[in-house]
């Protein structure tokens, strides 16, 4: 099916780009530039009134990561990546990803063929190992919601402390900061440090809750807009809001018990196909050949697929109630 030069081909391609990625990935971010912007600010005899250079100008213009490429560019025109990686808490770059993909994908093709599988299937195992990364990335991302999501009620209810024992709105934000585990603890540590360099306590929470989509954070967060405000008991805003999630939690939970029949169907229904057909594939590869030869082999494949994708959005939608 392949002939030994393009499977050795194949082989180093795959393995090249996966160490050169593995590398990149791991690789410390230089600092030249932040070296160049600090020079530049804390150079002698610089005054305030003057103008600056065009060079230095250009150096506090420009990103302190040069990620501006066009890996980059085309990253952003989907989808706001830089946010994705700093939700996902990740010092990955659209580069970085694209290489450990490319690199993934070239090992699945090369899988394929060393496995023998059908010349119809080497794509599709390609393609699958090439979307490990990006999995990875939301599943990294989603993880690290749900464990902010956990901790919010502990923060808030310590935060209420705080303000009752006569402390600032600050001295709690690091407290929270230094007494909590990560990720609640980094994202209220920088919000106190965006405060202690200036940044409007306000602005600050509101790039919180870009960066964590968090309902019950934007509750928090337009609490303590409005009461900056208006004035109001914080504390006691807070103890109500840290109860409401508390609660929704014990909702949440038993949603889960009562759901998880379903859940289970639906994982066995929607695995069932794909594992009848590697057991059939083994077993007889000849009698599966017709779905890829035949035309109307084909569009029942295609319509299983379909079918599939519209079974898994139903169950889904069933099992996925929201509290």
């Amino acid at each position: 099916m392949f002939s030994p030069l393009l499977l050795g081909l194949m082989v180093f391609v795959g393995v090249a780009a996966l160490v050169g990625g593995a590398v990149m990935l791991f690789r410390p971010e230089p600092v030249s530039k932040v070296e160049d912007r600090l020079r530049s600010l804390t150079a002698r005899g610089a005054t305030d009134d003057r103008e600056a250079s065009p060079k230095e100008a250009s150096i506090l213009a420009e990103p302190i990561e040069d990620s501006s490429g066009l890996t980059h560019t085309l990253f952003e025109r989907f989808g706001n990546f830089s946010l994705l990686c700093e939700q996902a808490d990740t010092n990955l770059t659209a580069g970085k990803m694209l290489a450990v993909s490319v690199g993934m994908a070239a090992v699945g093709g090369a899988l394929g063929a060393v496995l023998g599988v059908h010349f119809a299937l080497a794509p599709v195992l390609a393609l699958l190992l090439g979307a490990l990364p990006f999995v990875w990335l939301m599943f990294r991302r989603s993880r690290r919601f749900r464990a902010f999501a956990a901790q919010l009620p502990d923060a808030l209810e310590m935060l209420s402390r705080s303000l009752r024992a006569g402390q600032s709105l600050g001295f709690g934000f690091n407290m929270v900061a230094t007494e909590m585990p990560a990720p609640i603890s980094k994202e209220f540590g920088r919000a106190f440090e965006e405060q202690n360099l200036g940044i409007p306590l306000d602005e600050s929470l509101r790039e919180m809750t870009d960066r964590i989509p968090n309902l019950d954070l934007k509750f928090f967060v337009t609490a303590v807009i409005l009461q900056r405000q208006t004035g109001g008991d914080l504390a006691e805003i807070l103890d109500k809001i840290g109860d409401l999630i508390r609660e929704r939690f014990r909702i949440w939970g038993q949603v889960q018990a009562l759901t998880g029949e379903g859940r289970l169907s639906g994982v066995v229904l929607l695995a069932l196909p794909f594992v009848l057909f590697i057991a059939v594939y083994q077993l007889n590869p000849d009698y599966l050949q017709v779905l890829f030869t035949d035309p109307l082999g084909k569009k029942m494949l295609v319509g299983a697929v379909l079918m599939q994708i519209v079974g898994a959005l139903v169950i889904r939608k069933i099992v996925n109630i929201k509290v």
